[in-house]
């Protein structure tokens, strides 16, 4: 039963003393992947409450371009807006995609036999996942899971895990079918877990949480009261464990969350990646006061 650690005060502080919790080192050059934020969403976790976990693994903030137009879509843009948002101001960053991208083989994959991923990431040996746990428009949530999946792969193969292994267009990536997506997402999840081995760990921050991704540019407001953080070795286990924990609230926007988690069928990522044994959903939540 994997170990998925809790503390209910959000504090910058705590984000430390969470990582610590899980007795992991990171060793070596370590990438921080965050979501750095879509120009005008206001949900998104700010840098400066990074600062410590960040200085803390002496770590890389990166990131990834996006398959939509915005903000984000080109490396010039994306690293103006890292600058505007004050990522740039405290850290070293670094868009992986920047030079290109490499293929990360899946072997046993459900859906995808390959995943598109920054050329970059040859650059590091260990990488934290610092994920905002919120909604999402179209995964139904984000978290570890989807940060490994969508949020490492490149510009490029982020619209090939949404169009489910096909070289399709921007519309094509909203015509495929539910489960199949979302088990591309856990196929790609995968490739990233199966790159860095045992150098990878997990935290979710249960904050300002959305019906909607950090990805709007327009997302509505937070639903529910702040839960808390959590780290764990395993994303398939800190994944379940946050979706348990909002399941288990008696925030009155709890269900207007799970609404968007349910109808978009967001678990059966959770579901996927169990199944191709990147993760347990049995878990142990151990709170730390």
């Amino acid at each position: 039963m994997e170990k998925v650690y809790f503390i209910k005060e959000i504090t910058k502080e705590n984000v430390v003393k969470i990582y610590e919790a899980l007795g992991k080192e990171l060793k070596g050059k370590v990438a921080v992947k965050v979501h750095s934020g879509e120009a005008g969403n206001q949900n998104y976790l700010k840098p400066d409450f990074m600062v410590p976990i960040v200085e803390k693994v002496k770590g890389t903030i990166v990131e990834c371009n996006t398959a939509y137009e915005g903000e984000r879509d080109t490396t010039e843009k994306h690293q103006k807006l890292m600058e505007n948002h004050g990522w740039s101001k405290y850290f070293n960053v670094d868009i992986m995609d920047s030079e290109g991208e490499k293929t990360l083989g899946i072997p046993n994959g459900k859906v995808l036999h390959e995943n598109y991923v920054g050329t970059h990431i040859d650059n590091y040996d260990s990488m934290l996942v610092l994920s905002h746990f919120k909604g999402h428009p179209m995964g139904g949530y984000g978290g570890a899971l989807k940060q490994l999946s969508i949020g490492v792969a490149s510009g490029h193969g982020k619209r090939y895990i949404h169009c489910c292994g096909h070289e399709g267009s921007y519309d094509d990536m909203f015509k495929q079918k539910q489960e199949t997506f979302l088990e591309s997402m856990a196929d790609a999840a995968s490739s990233v877990v199966n790159y860095f081995g045992d150098n990878i760990a997990y935290i979710n921050v249960m904050a300002n949480m959305s019906v909607d991704c950090d990805c709007c540019n327009v997302a509505e407001d937070p639903c529910m009261k702040d839960i808390g953080i959590l780290a764990s070795l395993d994303p398939v286990a800190i994944d379940q464990a946050c979706i348990d924990l909002v399941k288990n609230s008696n925030d009155p926007g709890r269900d207007h969350l799970l609404e968007r988690i349910n109808s978009r069928k967001g678990t059966h990522t959770i579901d996927a990646a169990a199944e191709l044994g990147i993760g347990s959903k049995e878990y142990e939540l151990i709170e730390i006061k």
